[in-house]
């Protein structure tokens, strides 16, 4: 496996599929491309789907000035309920019941967690914790300490509701964990919430509808 001439320097812009990781996309186009310098700028969860940038050969220097972009998502939160990950990966459990909720508190949620915030990122995390990443330790059941970041939410609009439910739309800056979010907005409406599903559909001005499917990168 080599990084022909022809295969330097490009940027991919891969829909991500629901259950994938970032690096087994990585890893299916350094095989499918036969390129060897492969690169992802920011991480998307396993169980999010959306807009992941590859980058190939001497692109990959480039990789920490797209991190570094703003990046829209779409979703939904379950309010009621809180799961150790903040989303399906681990169980849900319940808290307290949303149904009294009005639809002026929720969307006063909202608009609280909009501006720059501090924010503790998710155990179930590739934040290094003693050289490891958090989500190893917590899936033993091990207790994991991370400091808290400050982030910024430039919009934070909720799309509908059909309680439990709630849709969004958020444009955030670079290191927000879209699960702590939900948790903190959660906790401040006093029920609880957990992320049911979540869409990247921008990073900086790179947009969705310009991604390929895995099967169709070339």
């Amino acid at each position: 496996m080599t990084d022909r001439p022809a295969d330097d320097g490009r940027v991919l812009l891969v829909d991500k599929p629901l259950g994938w990781t970032s690096f087994d996309v990585v890893n299916k186009i350094r095989k499918k491309l036969q390129i060897r310098k492969v690169g992802h700028a920011g991480t998307l969860d396993p169980l999010a789907t959306g807009l992941l940038i590859i980058c190939t050969g001497k692109k990959t220097r480039e990789i920490e000035q797209y991190m570094g972009l703003d990046k829209t998502y779409t979703g939904t939160i379950v309010l009621g309920a809180e799961s150790p990950s903040g989303d399906l990966e681990t169980e849900p459990v319940p808290v307290a019941d949303p149904s009294n909720l009005t639809a002026e508190q929720i969307h006063e949620a909202a608009r609280a967690f909009t501006g720059p915030i501090s924010q503790v990122p998710p155990a179930h995390s590739a934040v290094k914790v003693g050289g490891k990443p958090a989500y190893i330790l917590a899936r033993k059941g091990k207790s994991v300490e991370l400091k808290p970041r400050t982030v910024v939410i430039h919009e934070f609009e909720i799309t509908a509701i059909n309680l439990p439910e709630v849709s969004f739309h958020v444009r955030c800056s670079k290191g927000t964990y879209i699960r702590s979010l939900v948790r903190d907005f959660g906790a401040h409406l006093k029920v609880g919430a957990y992320l049911s599903s979540l869409r990247r559909t921008r990073i900086g001005d790179f947009r969705i509808e310009d991604a390929a499917t895995i099967d169709a990168i070339e």
